[in-house]
């Protein structure tokens, strides 16, 4: 007999009951994806280094899921310290035996160089790019690569340990890594240290898919690349962890995305959930940009 129920979009799409780590889940495209997990019946634990700010957004977001099982719980931890690190999974092992689906999405931008790419001489130039902080430099890639490398390592253990049989059908956790369509774009957008980051993070993506599916271990890697979505880091602010980009707002007249807007909160839940059910997605980078790279290759 011929069986429909599987093409249903509970089936599809089912993420209840299933445990999922975000960091940096306390504003912008982290809680964006915590809600599209936790309104789904995931209990989602949200990370960032600071706890007041995941506090306030599980007790606004967090009190009205639309799913009973659903939840939003705050762990501190800073992605650039292993000992935080090592917390964060001793403290969720001590509640859960395992986890579905790891978000590394905390990220860092620090200050952008000070002369566009045009018709300045190669002297001002020089000073422009050479002038740049060093520190900048290695602060964005502590957290843009080296702290997505730590965190997925520390958490192979809980991951690898939500391979079961569905079915008949080989379930696999997954890990999500949040990287950046400015890591494949040809243009600096005069942000070279986080552009080069996002780069070297799609790398890191392709080299964690490769280990990772081992035998002994079996998690699939995948990374979205988001073009902007509003949060902290490209409005400056955030209330109750959201943040806006107006339609008519200057960023969309500049560079004219042929979506026509920033991203939404649900552009971006719904890409995390189809990698993080899929099992048949291993090492892919998916680009949700509104088609910027269309117009800006």
């Amino acid at each position: 007999m011929s069986d429909n129920s599987k093409f249903t979009l509970q089936n599809l799409f089912n993420v209840e009951d299933q445990v999922v780590v975000v960091t940096g889940g306390g504003t912008g495209i982290g809680l964006m994806i915590a809600q599209g997990f936790a309104n789904n019946g995931a209990r989602v634990y949200i990370t960032s280094r600071r706890r007041e700010v995941l506090e306030e957004v599980a007790r606004t977001w967090g009190s009205s899921l639309k799913h009973p099982k659903g939840a939003l719980i705050p762990i501190p931890c800073d992605v650039t310290d292993k000992t935080s690190i090592k917390a964060l999974v001793k403290q969720i092992s001590e509640k859960e035996d395992h986890v579905d689906c790891l978000v590394n999405n905390a990220g860092l931008q620090l200050q952008q160089t000070a002369v566009e790419m045009g018709d300045e001489s190669a002297e001002k130039l020089a000073d422009a790019l050479f002038n740049e902080s060093q520190e900048d430099w290695e602060a964005v890639y502590r957290t843009n690569v080296i702290g997505y490398f730590f965190v997925a390592s520390a958490f192979i253990p809980l991951l690898a340990a939500a391979r079961k049989n569905v079915g008949g059908h080989e379930y696999r956790a997954s890990i999500i890594n949040i990287t950046s369509m400015s890591g494949m774009t040809r243009v600096s957008q005069s942000q070279f240290h986080y552009n080069a980051s996002k780069g070297a993070n799609i790398q890191l993506n392709n080299m964690l898919a490769q280990e990772l599916r081992r035998d002994a271990v079996q998690i699939r890697v995948n990374s979205i690349a988001p073009g902007i979505f509003p949060s902290e880091m490209t409005t400056g602010e955030s209330s109750q962890g959201k943040s806006n980009i107006p339609t008519d707002s200057d960023w969309v007249k500049q560079n004219k995305p042929p979506a026509g807007r920033a991203g939404r909160d649900e552009d971006m839940a719904q890409a995390a959930i189809m990698l993080a059910v899929n099992q048949y997605a291993f090492g892919q980078t998916l680009t949700i940009d509104g088609g910027w790279l269309l117009e800006h290759p």
